[in-house]
C-alpha cells in the first residue's frame, strides 16, 4: 500500500512540474519564506503548556480563553513576505530533465534517509511535534518581535507572559525571569504574573521558595486570596520550614476550589496527607468529632464612641475568627454594612472558608471586626479595628469593640 501511494504520488508530481513551469511561479505572497508552520508549531508547544496550567488549577477557564486568543493573535501575526520575481518560460528540455529527476531523486532520497516506520501511528503522533531547535528557533524569533515592540504599551504585556514561559519550558530561567519582569512593568501587582516569576526565580535557586520567590507569592496572594498557583506554592513554602498547619490550611484552600477529579486534585490531597501526618494531625473528618459541640460562636460588635467621627454608612464591616494557635487564615468570616452598627452576629462552620479549616476544629479562637473604607478583605492601613479572645469553651455572648485605627 505505501508503494502504490508513493509511485502515485510521483506520477502526479511528474504531471504537475510541466504546467507549473509553463505557468511560471505563484504570483502570490506565499511565494516566499513562509513561517506559518514555524508558528503553529510554536502555538501548539504554548497551547500544551496553557492547557497544563489549566488542567493544574494554574489559571482558570476564562484566563485559558484570554490567553489562547493572544498566544494566537501574537505568534500568527507575521509579516507578508514579497512575492518572488517571476519567470518567464521554461524550455522542453528543462521539463523532461526534470520529469526525470524528480522521480530519482525522490527515490533516492528516500532510500538514503526514509523511514518506512513512521507510517505507524505511535510515529505519527510523534511526527508532528516541533524538536528542539524548531522551538528554540520560534522562541528566539518571538524575543526578537518582542523587543521590536515599543516601550510602555500594556497590550504587549501577554506577548512578554508567553515569551517567558517559553523560556520557562526550555528551562531557561534567567531569560523568563527578565520576561516576566518586563510584563511585571506593564501591569504591576497582576497575581499570575507575580506566581509565574516567583516558579522561576524558585528554579534559579535550586527550587528554594523562601526569600524573594515568598515575597512574590505572598503578594500575589494579597492581590488574588483565590490564586491556585499562589496557594499550591505558598503551602509548600510553608511545609518547607515545618509549618506543617500553615501548610494544610494554604493546600486545603487550594484544594476546595479544585474539582475532585483532577489530577492536581490528587496532587493537593497526597500533600495533605504528608503534611498531616508530619504535624501529627487527624483528617478533619475525626478531628472534628469531639468538638461539635462548639461549632459556632456568637456575640455583638459595637463602635467605640471615640471612632464615631471617621466611619461613614458606606464602610464595609468584617466580622471573622481565627484560630488562636494555627493558620492565619480566617475560620469563617461575615461582610456587612458600617449602617449595620451595632451588630448581633454569629458565625458557624457554614461560613468556612475551607472544609480543611473550621471553627469546630480548634478549642480557642478569636472573635475580630474591621472597618473597611475600600471594601477589601485584605486589611489596609487606615482601618478600624477590634477583636476579643473568648475562654475556652465559652462561645457565646462574646463582645468586640472597634477601638482602634490600623497603623
Amino acid at each position: 500500500m505505501f508503494w502504490a501511494i508513493a509511485a502515485a504520488l510521483l506520477l502526479l508530481a511528474i504531471w504537475m512540474v510541466p504546467g507549473a513551469l509553463r505557468r511560471g511561479p505563484a504570483r502570490d505572497a506565499a511565494a516566499g519564506p513562509d513561517a506559518s508552520q514555524s508558528n503553529l508549531a510554536l502555538l501548539r508547544a504554548q497551547l500544551r503548556q496553557l492547557d497544563d496550567e489549566l488542567a493544574q488549577g494554574g489559571i482558570d477557564a476564562a484566563q485559558h480563553r484570554a490567553l489562547r486568543a493572544e498566544i494566537e493573535r501574537r505568534v500568527l501575526d507575521e509579516e507578508n513576505v514579497a512575492p518572488a520575481p517571476q519567470r518567464q518560460g521554461s524550455p522542453r528540455g528543462t521539463m523532461l530533465l526534470l520529469a526525470v529527476a524528480v522521480p530519482v531523486l525522490a527515490l533516492g532520497l528516500y532510500g538514503l534517509v526514509g523511514t518506512p516506520q513512521a507510517l505507524s501511528p505511535q510515529a505519527s503522533q510523534v511526527a508532528g511535534e516541533p524538536s528542539p531547535q524548531q522551538v528554540e528557533a520560534m522562541v528566539a524569533q518571538l524575543a526578537e518581535r518582542m523587543e521590536k515592540q515599543p516601550p510602555g504599551n500594556v497590550a504587549d504585556t501577554e506577548g512578554w507572559v508567553m515569551l517567558g514561559r517559553s523560556y520557562a519550558l526550555l528551562q531557561r530561567y534567567p531569560e523568563a525571569g527578565q520576561a516576566f519582569a518586563r510584563a511585571l512593568q506593564l501591569s504591576p501587582g497582576d497575581a499570575r504574573i507575580l506566581v509565574d516569576q516567583a516558579d522561576v526565580l524558585a528554579m534559579q535557586q535550586g527550587g528554594q521558595l523562601q526569600g524573594e520567590p515568598l515575597r512574590l507569592i505572598e503578594q500575589a496572594l494579597r492581590s488574588d486570596p483565590s490564586n491556585l498557583k499562589a496557594l499550591a506554592l505558598a503551602g509548600t513554602a510553608a511545609y518547607d520550614r515545618k509549618d506543617y498547619a500553615t501548610a494544610i490550611g494554604l493546600w486545603s484552600r487550594a484544594r476546595a476550589l479544585v474539582p475532585a477529579d483532577t489530577e492536581f486534585a490528587q496532587s493537593l490531597d497526597r500533600s495533605l496527607a504528608d503534611a498531616r501526618a508530619a504535624a501529627g494531625t487527624r483528617p478533619p473528618e475525626a478531628a472534628a468529632a469531639p468538638v461539635a459541640a462548639a461549632s459556632a460562636v456568637s456575640g455583638r460588635i459595637r463602635l467605640a464612641p471615640a471612632l464615631a467621627a471617621r466611619v461613614a454608612p458606606g464602610d464595609t464591616l468584617f466580622v471573622f475568627a481565627r484560630a488562636v494557635d494555627g493558620p492565619r487564615m480566617p475560620l469563617a468570616i461575615l461582610k456587612r454594612s458600617a449602617a449595620d452598627l451595632p451588630l448581633s452576629f454569629t458565625l458557624d462552620d457554614s461560613m468556612a472558608m475551607s472544609p480543611e479549616l473550621k471553627l469546630s476544629a480548634f478549642p480557642q479562637i478569636v472573635v475580630g471586626a474591621r472597618l473597611s473604607k475600600s471594601g477589601d478583605a485584605m486589611p489596609r492601613s487606615g482601618d478600624l479595628e477590634g477583636q476579643a479572645t473568648p475562654a475556652a469553651g465559652q462561645r457565646g455572648a462574646v463582645e468586640v469593640v472597634i477601638d482602634r485605627v490600623r497603623p
